[in-house]
């Protein structure tokens, strides 16, 4: 019953990031996609994961322990504070503590943390602000 719930309330999510996503103004520098191409991939594949989920749900579900529970309430809040403190420290740095504390969750030792972290922040700059040239959040450092 449980994955019947979560494939519903994930279509009516689907829905709603679709919508969202048709109401996103084009700008006159708009490619030939649009802006709102990408999000309606991402609404399509959810809603097909929870019509999926909906129609054909796991017999025995596994609940995960408390503990378990309490670390992906963790993640979560991690990402909303990384989601918040992207403006203000910028990309580079909120990514940089952002993927450092998941790796750690993950199981990774400080070593690892630290070159996770780093390297996942830097490589991802690299990527997309200096060689496709997208706009990224610039902290006080400048980048």
């Amino acid at each position: 019953m449980s994955d019947r719930i979560f494939g519903a309330v994930g279509l009516l999510l689907a829905i709603g990031f679709a919508l969202a996503a048709l109401n996103i103004e084009e700008s006159f520098l708009s490619d030939a996609v649009g802006p709102s191409g990408f999000p309606l991939i991402i609404a399509a594949v959810l809603g097909l994961s929870s019509i999926f989920i909906a129609v054909k749900p796991d017999a025995a579900p596994h609940w995960p322990s408390l503990g378990r529970l309490v670390e992906l309430l963790a993640a979560v809040v991690m990402m909303i504070l990384y989601a918040e403190l992207l403006p203000v420290v910028g990309f580079v740095i909120a990514t940089a503590f952002a993927a450092g504390y998941l790796s750690w969750r993950l199981g990774s030792g400080l070593v690892s943390v630290l070159l996770t972290g780093i390297g996942t922040s830097l490589g991802i700059y690299v990527i997309f602000h200096l060689i496709f040239g997208l706009s990224l959040a610039r902290g006080p450092l400048g980048f």
